[in-house]
């Protein structure tokens, strides 16, 4: 068996991939955003460690129902596995609402848009000047 947790399950998260404690997000926040787009803001951080970390702040304010920040969370995880970046500390927080309680959880319009812009600001970070 292999004990390589990053290597154990292609689809899996690990601890070490994620970023958890409130003074790890309050140094990441400290820093100004990096980038922005409709929906979402992106802060980063360069570290020391092997590999990236991700943290997701979706706010109940910004998208009520919870499979809709469940969704928001699940979409931004499986595109950050997909991509390798450098090694730093990303937060990646909701900035816009997204739905209403009245209005659909999710639909498929909303689930390619959140994609694309989620794809586009880990792309934005794999570019050589913004390597730390």
């Amino acid at each position: 068996m292999n004990s390589d947790p990053l290597l154990a399950h292609p689809e899996a998260f690990p601890r070490e991939r994620r970023i958890v404690k409130t003074d790890e997000f309050s140094s990441v926040f400290n820093l100004r955003p990096v980038f922005r787009t409709a929906h979402f803001v992106l802060y980063v951080r360069p570290t020391d460690l092997p590999q990236a970390r991700l943290g997701v702040v979706a706010a109940k304010r910004l998208a009520p129902r919870a499979v809709t920040r469940n969704t928001v969370k699940r979409m931004t995880r499986e595109l950050f596995r997909q991509i390798r970046l450098p090694a730093i500390d990303c937060i990646v927080r909701l900035s816009k609402p997204v739905n209403t309680k009245a209005g659909p959880a999710t639909t498929a319009a909303l689930r390619r848009v959140l994609k694309a812009e989620l794809a586009q600001l880990f792309a934005r970070q794999c570019l050589p000047e913004n390597r730390a």
